[in-house]
């Protein structure tokens, strides 16, 4: 019956957003005969049409599978109170935990409050809440993810040699209510003000984590600062792909360009040296942990309330390791 229950929380999950405008519907698993416990755990993300988004629920898919958990999954398609209605009805099903990617990291009280009353594990993946308070989060409260600020660092501190310590770069940036975005634009920052004072930031802007927006501020770039601008850091490898797409049109082999997450497509472009380098953000490592530490917090296991996957600088020499 439980499954049953499941599999109908779903379909009125997805049909409760509407038709989504562009990504496609995100794939539905079919969710594995309960193991002995029977768990059935939520999993609420911003937005399946970003692809880091759907690599961290094929892992934590994965995981589930192997060990007899079903999974239900839903897109809040970046709308809080479409993330809020999907968490009441996650708990109105009785998940056994919940596993949630904020939409907006400041906002996430009332998820938190809402998720404690019902007395099931919160698990907070890839966008922290409790950034830089990690050791205020409530009981029954966890978060598994990375340093954000080390991405941004790892970009600068890899692109500012290969600029000579002078010139113009843009940042291109995602969503400034995302964690992720405000602090790699912010290690960014760091490093080319504690490194590279011959450095210049001519422009930040927000592309959404979208190829197609990234692609628009790009050739707006390239227009209002033509020469100046020699390198672009982006807060996610969708992003700079669009950027390598709108120079490519312009015919500017001149500007060098970075991502963040080390996805596929990023890979092959940092082969082909359409990309300088990526960052790498470990997927897998997020997506199972997070299962992890939710099966861990049902069955009684002890274990830190955060957990910590580092980053890695993915350039020419190693970008075969990451493929």
């Amino acid at each position: 019956m439980k499954k049953l229950l499941a599999l109908l929380l779903v379909l009125v999950l997805f049909a409760a957003c509407g038709p989504s405008p562009a990504p496609p519907e995100p794939p539905t698993p079919t969710p594995p005969a309960p193991g002995p416990e029977g768990f059935t755990v939520g999993f609420i993300t911003p937005n399946f049409g970003d692809t880091f988004q759907n690599f961290i629920f094929e892992a934590m898919s994965a995981y589930a599978e192997e060990n007899d958990v079903t999974v239900i999954p839903a897109d809040a398609r970046e709308d809080i109170a479409t993330q809020l209605e999907a968490v009441e009805n996650m708990l109105a099903l009785g998940v056994d935990a919940l596993i949630v990617v904020p939409v907006d990291t400041d906002a996430m009280g009332q998820i938190t409050d809402l998720v404690l009353e019902a007395g099931i594990p919160l698990i907070y993946v890839n966008r922290n809440p409790f950034a830089g308070a990690e050791d205020q989060m409530p009981e029954g409260v966890f978060y598994v993810g990375s340093r954000e600020i080390d991405a941004g660092i790892m970009q600068m501190q890899h692109i500012g040699p290969m600029l000579e310590g002078q010139g113009g770069v843009a940042i291109l940036q995602g969503p400034l209510a995302h964690e992720g975005a405000v602090m790699r634009t912010r290690g960014n920052e760091q490093v080319i003000e504690e490194q590279f004072p011959g450095i210049a930031i001519l422009a930040r802007e927000v592309a959404e984590w979208q190829t197609d927006l990234a692609v628009n501020v790009t050739e707006n770039w390239i227009t209002a600062y033509g020469d100046q601008l020699n390198a672009i850091l982006s807060n996610n490898d969708d992003m700079a792909l669009g950027a390598v797409r709108a120079l490519q049109m312009a015919g500017r082999e001149d500007v060098l360009v970075m991502g963040i997450d080390g996805n596929p497509n990023a890979l092959e472009a940092i082969v082909a040296g359409e990309l300088m380098g990526s960052v790498f953000q470990d997927a897998v490592g997020q997506g199972q942990g997070s299962m992890r530490m939710a099966l861990n917090a049902l069955t009684g296991v002890a274990q830190e309330a955060v957990v910590w996957i580092p980053f890695q600088l993915i350039t020419a020499d190693n970008v075969a390791d990451f493929m």
